[in-house]
């Protein structure tokens, strides 16, 4: 079969693709983490917890920036 006929039926994942991914990704983390900081009584744990969300935050914001960048610099 030549090249062209599978090609043809792969699905492209691009770079936009990725970062979009990695960004919600990123946020449910993030949602998760504060979620499990509030319903945790252990002091020690809660507080792993919220350190997580705001380092995860902050992965997000970097994704969100890099998703918008990429999008305009890639603009048709």
């Amino acid at each position: 079969m030549p090249i062209d006929e599978t090609n043809r039926n792969e699905i492209e994942i691009t770079t936009y693709d990725r970062l979009l991914r990695a960004w919600e990704n990123s946020m449910e983390l993030v949602r998760d983490y504060e979620m499990y900081s509030k319903r945790i009584e252990d002091e020690k744990v809660k507080e792993v917890f919220k350190q997580f969300a705001e380092t995860e935050g902050m992965h997000a914001s970097k994704l969100r920036e890099l998703l918008l960048e990429y999008k305009k610099r890639n603009q048709n």
